[in-house]
């Protein structure tokens, strides 16, 4: 990481906009146009810039920016004022791409129904607070009420709770669990689902069911969990021991990390007698013992292309193309493996 302290522990001054132009040989005015992401530019001089930027470290006095322009240059990503779920990694890359388009990112909390939010939404954005508005929650017509170019963008797959909906509650991976752990041997199979309250947890468990026919496999039964470690470390140590279960699917990491040390409890070994395959591939998967397999989904990729269709409504210029790839990957992991002679 870059810092501002120098080898004799001085804070180090900051580079500025006419040292940047020195070392890419281009006028002032030009960096100021590469900074605030005007088109027209040469591929050739906007590689110079980006090289001495680099090289400098530089990064744009955003509040002094503001003064002069009577601008914000910042950005408020909007959640439900009372939330218990916060979508960590889909924040984390709509503000990474702000931060290199260089605005200041805000969360905040909107209180009430999508109507009364979309009024709170148009309040602050008329008081100049923020240029732009990116919402993870239903905003009623609020996008809508100024034409297209209303600088508030609405993503689409969370419902007024912040459950997840359309494309990140698709089910289907469920269906390549299913088939993966087929291929390994296994025939009867344990499903502890999430809260029935989510489209996610209903989908997951319905491919899981129709992918289990499909195939002519037996499912000893469904579970119903609620997203915790308690509720799948319980599924674990109630499944008899004569169901002939020899692979859990677990609605959830958190689950799974409850099956798998339920069943280590009882002296059960994963996955040499028990496979269990979880689903978001949190962060504690990769260091768990064992590893957990899991459903792996861009959630950054996600909050980032979002922020980049509002920048280009702030900046009135046309929507970027959009760049995601496949959404969900399985990374099969120590916790799954062949099933059991």
């Amino acid at each position: 990481m870059a810092s501002d302290t120098g080898a004799s522990g001085t804070r180090k001054k900051r580079a500025t906009i006419w040292e940047v132009a020195r070392l890419a040989g281009v006028s002032h005015q030009t960096v100021s146009r590469y900074l605030k992401g005007n088109g027209g530019m040469k591929p050739a001089t906007k590689a110079k810039i980006d090289q001495a930027v680099a090289e400098l470290d530089y990064r744009p006095n955003l509040i002094a920016r503001s003064m002069r322009t009577q601008r914000s240059n910042r950005i408020a990503i909007v959640l439900p004022e009372l939330t218990n779920f916060v979508p960590i990694p889909m924040l984390r890359g709509a503000s990474a791409a702000a931060h290199e388009a260089g605005y200041m990112t805000d969360v905040v909390g909107l209180e009430g129904d999508a109507s009364r939010r979309a009024e709170g939404a148009l309040a602050l954005l008329d008081t100049g607070q923020a240029e732009g508005l990116l919402s993870f929650t239903p905003l009623a017509d609020a996008a809508d009420r100024s034409g297209e170019q209303t600088p508030i963008v609405v993503f689409g797959e969370y419902d007024d709770n912040m459950h997840a909906q359309g494309e990140l509650a698709d089910g289907r991976p469920a269906a390549e669990i299913v088939r993966h752990l087929a291929d390994l041997g296994h025939r009867r199979f344990l499903h502890v689902a999430g809260s029935q309250d989510w489209a996610s947890a209903r989908n997951r468990r319905k491919v899981y069911a129709d992918t289990v026919e499909a195939l002519g496999l037996e499912s000893y039964g469904i579970v119903h969990g609620d997203w915790s470690v308690r509720s799948g470390y319980e599924a674990a140590r109630e499944l008899p021991a004569d169901s002939g279960v020899t692979a859990v699917f677990a609605a959830n990491d958190y689950v799974a990390m409850g099956v798998i040390r339920g069943f280590q409890d009882r002296g059960v070994r994963v996955p040499e007698e028990m496979s269990v395959f979880g689903w978001d591939n949190e962060q504690f998967t990769q260091y768990f013992r064992p590893t957990m397999s899991t459903v792996n989904y861009d959630r950054e990729a996600l909050g980032r292309q979002a922020m980049l269709s509002l920048l280009a409504r702030v900046r009135g210029e046309e929507q970027p193309p959009g760049q995601l790839g496949k959404l969900f990957d399985l990374v099969p992991r120590g916790s799954s493996g062949p099933a059991p002679h």
